[in-house]
């Protein structure tokens, strides 16, 4: 499994993924700048590896602030700029802003107390955000997999594995656990257009494991579930709601309904970190709406009319109902979520003050 990223000290190295299958090839972020433009443009992807790189670009940032001889306050000020300005790259995945603020409000506390050193204290939190992604990732798999019938055949959208983690995947975690528990026969992935990354990303990724996988383009879903005995779907999430309402990537809602009119368990792999507490439903969540040439062109290429307007959100919000489960590394939440949602919170804040 190729690594997404790599902490240097001085140097955040991502994975280019726009240029997987065909290139591998990595970026050598210097500077926080370099790590936004790489959220930004999707060099770096995936809700959980955005929220890590991010906080490592803040220790970029940091680093780069007290270079400049600024201290006390304006050190602070300085961050919460560079916090903003990371915070907009990609504004409908919350592990970002939640990475984010994660390492702001370590930065105030050692700013607080002048015997922390601040540099280390605030490269271990973000090394602890990535090491712990791994580790809920590989506990995501073993609760999805004691989901999966015997003899499974999958279908996941988009790519909720390494690639958009820091390692393992969520979606792609379950399946993975699922192959090697015996479970999974076939898997099959939409190919996630305008960008493709269940046709780049996931079918390579899983074929790098020798894991059965048939790519389907997206209009083929709902035929695919009818045909093929789909018996699960499992997707990744870039936030859920209280209610328990989930953005993921255009294209998720579809599948979701689909599976729901064919009485298919539609299942949702996510982190804690992805859980937005304090949005009440998926109709707050923001809705990224992308340039409008990821869809008028294809590598480059023309595809349609030239400046034809485009719609290009990059997520849409599956609504609840639809959702036979979410996923997570304490345990899988059904219905009703608001309630298990609300107990995952008090969970989460009973083991941070262990």
């Amino acid at each position: 499994m190729i690594k997404t990223m790599e902490w240097r000290g001085n140097i955040l190295v991502l994975l280019d993924q726009k240029k997987l299958p065909n290139v591998i090839d990595f970026i050598a972020c210097y500077d926080y700048r370099r790590v936004a433009e790489a959220i930004r443009t999707m060099e770096v992807r995936g809700a959980p590896a955005i929220g890590a790189a991010a906080a490592f670009a803040m220790v970029l940032g940091y680093k780069e602030i007290r270079m400049h001889g600024l201290s006390g306050t304006d050190v602070l000020k300085k961050l919460e700029e560079i916090k903003r300005e990371l915070i907009d790259t990609r504004p409908t995945a919350v592990n970002l802003a939640w990475a984010v603020n994660k390492i702001w409000n370590a930065a105030v506390n050692a700013n607080v107390n002048k015997t922390i050193d601040a540099v280390d204290f605030l490269e271990n939190i973000a090394i602890k955000i990535y090491e712990d992604d791994i580790s809920n990732n590989i506990k995501i798999g073993h609760f999805g997999a004691e989901l999966l019938p015997s003899n499974a055949t999958i279908l996941t959208h988009c790519n909720a594995g390494a690639l958009a983690t820091c390692g393992w995947g969520t979606a792609l975690g379950v399946v993975r656990q699922g192959y090697a528990d015996g479970k999974i026969k076939m898997v099959y992935a939409d190919e996630t257009r305008p960008l493709l990354q269940g046709a780049r990303l996931t079918a390579w990724e899983l074929e790098q494991d020798d894991i059965p996988v048939t790519l389907i383009t997206d209009n083929m879903a709902a035929w695919t579930m009818k045909t093929k005995k789909i018996k699960a779907v499992i997707v990744g999430a870039d936030r859920i709601a209280l209610n328990g309402d989930v953005a993921n990537k255009i294209g998720t809602y579809g599948v979701a309904l689909a599976a729901n009119a064919l009485n298919i368990p539609f299942y949702v792999a996510a982190a804690t970190g992805t859980f937005d507490f304090k949005m009440t439903s998926g109709i707050s969540i923001p809705i990224e709406e992308r340039d409008g040439d990821e869809v008028r062109t294809f590598h480059g290429q023309p595809t349609s009319v030239d400046n034809v307007p485009v719609f290009n959100p990059g997520f849409d919000v599956t609504p609840h109902e639809l959702i036979t489960g979410i996923i997570t590394e304490y345990g899988v939440l059904t219905e009703p979520y608001e309630d298990m949602i609300r107990q995952l919170a008090r969970k989460m804040r009973r083991s941070s003050n262990d």
